[in-house]
């Protein structure tokens, strides 16, 4: 961001000062990041132009305000329950059963702060994450998971094209759009209950929900009240885009219905991958779009930036360009 701003303010998630400072030089502030206190924003709501208000940060920093919310206001969850000690632990897992995904409630992403239990010689191993307070989830057997990102101005609700994620290791590898596998009336309930879900929280602004898909039904896995990785496809895959959507909301303007281009590929660049996109963007094929993030520091997990596909489904993507990356 810095390659682009007029001016910046380096301080920690949680400093009070340095947050109420960035407000009073905006015009409009937003997002990105979960991990920036909710609690903080809400004095800082009343002061200034936060459009989206802190409500949808402040509801999916906590797994279980976040389960909790989504079952209010009508979506269909896992089985889960709070765990905070061993004892509740053994409660959960004699309701849910085995296997089951036991998460902290807080400051967990791309599969940190996670554990799957298959049966009961897991559970010593899952005692040490228990010095912060944890959800435990049923495992849903899914058969894909999908994500939507929605606009909303308050009146109104847009939303991006639903696509299919494929993850390695609790991180987004691929995402395919429009997503296989599903049909025209599933993505058409999948969209329809995202829409009445914003609109019930009374939510503002970009919010992506991910699902889990399973025989022709879904689960809500998690949210987030930011542009997301899922949605990166939306620069050149669809006529607008998830970042100028969200700008369009920030100042006001009216939203653009997005539509798809042509069936889309987006493949996440982690640090081991760097070099073979380097490579793709030397090549400047058409339709190929190579997005590096200039982050200082590369290392195999790290998300370094993101290829999309224009014209392209899975099978196109794994006959002819699947062998380029880490597998």
């Amino acid at each position: 961001a810095f390659r682009v701003c007029d001016d910046r303010i380096v301080a920690a998630y949680g400093d009070a000062a340095a947050l109420e400072e960035l407000c009073r030089r905006s015009d409009a502030v937003t997002y990105e990041f979960e991990n920036v206190p909710g609690d903080i924003l809400i004095p800082l709501c009343k002061k200034y132009n936060i459009p989206q208000g802190y409500k949808p940060l402040y509801d999916s920093q906590d797994r279980l305000r976040e389960k909790d919310n989504a079952r209010a206001n009508g979506l269909r969850t896992p089985l889960y329950a709070a765990v905070d000690d061993e004892a509740s632990l053994r409660a959960a897992l004699a309701e849910i059963g085995f296997p089951a995904a036991l998460k902290t409630r807080t400051l967990g992403y791309d599969g940190h702060g996670q554990l799957v239990l298959k049966d009961e010689a897991d559970v010593p191993r899952a005692l040490p994450m228990l010095s912060v307070p944890c959800i435990l989830e049923a495992f849903v057997p899914f058969d894909f998971e999908a994500s939507i990102v929605m606009v909303s101005d308050g009146e109104r609700v847009i939303h991006f094209p639903i696509g299919r994620n494929v993850h390695r290791d609790g991180i987004l590898d691929l995402c395919f759009v429009p997503a296989e596998g599903m049909d025209d009336g599933l993505r058409s309930r999948m969209a329809a209950a995202g829409e009445r879900f914003m609109k019930s929280c009374r939510y503002r602004g970009i919010l992506a929900i991910e699902f889990f898909i399973r025989d022709g039904e879904f689960y809500f896995n998690e949210m987030a009240p930011r542009p997301h990785n899922s949605g990166h496809y939306t620069i050149e895959g669809c006529t607008t885009n998830q970042f100028r959507e969200l700008v369009r909301f920030l100042l006001g303007e009216p939203l653009q219905e997005p539509r798809l281009v042509a069936p889309t590929v987006m493949k996440n660049i982690l640090g081991q991958d760097l070099e073979a996109a380097e490579r793709v963007a030397a090549e400047n094929r058409p339709g190929v779009h190579v997005h590096l993030y200039g982050k200082t520091e590369s290392r195999p997990k790290r998300k370094m930036g993101h290829i999309t596909f224009v014209g392209m489904d899975a099978g196109e993507y794994g006959a002819a360009w699947a062998d380029r990356f880490v597998k």
